[in-house]
């Protein structure tokens, strides 16, 4: 019996050590199975486009899938599952994909589909609505909507 009660203990332990993940309700797919990567191949392109239009998010294939911080993160090759595993800090988003936007007003853990994207100090952000990233992209101090977020989010992470 003493040992059934550690294991629910260190097994409840587990579950609220982990940083929280924008993620389905049915199989735990973070971003709504965006591929993370492709985010830096479109940003990348984007920068090279003089109109700076936002490219759509590609979605991941389930053949392509990596288990980390609790989610299942989803990518549309072996090449950017590859890429996203050796450096998964780096191409994750801000915030493991909750929206930006509501973070920086207060408005706590907002999910995300994917869709409204943006970088930010070289970083990808994720928006629940079109109108928090185009604030964003509007904002003459971007610099103060990334430090009211990171200050919401470390709340959000107690």
């Amino acid at each position: 019996m003493n040992k059934l009660l550690l294991l629910l203990v260190l097994f409840s332990f587990n579950i609220y050590a982990t940083e929280p993940v924008n993620k389905s309700y049915w199989g735990d797919v973070a971003i709504n199975g965006k591929d993370s990567i492709a985010y830096h191949s479109a940003f990348i392109e984007a920068n090279s486009n003089p109109n700076k239009t936002q490219l759509p998010a590609l979605k991941g294939k389930s053949d392509y899938n990596f288990k980390y911080k609790g989610a299942n993160w989803r990518f549309g090759s072996q090449a950017a599952l590859d890429k996203f595993a050796n450096n998964p800090s780096k191409y994750q988003p801000e915030f493991n994909g909750f929206c930006a936007n509501a973070l920086s007003l207060g408005k706590g853990l907002v999910k995300t589909d994917g869709t409204k994207w943006g970088f930010f100090n070289d970083k990808l952000y994720l928006f629940y609505a079109a109108g928090g990233r185009q604030s964003w992209v509007d904002s003459s101090d971007i610099m103060q909507n990334i430090a009211l977020a990171n200050q919401a989010w470390q709340v959000e992470l107690k």
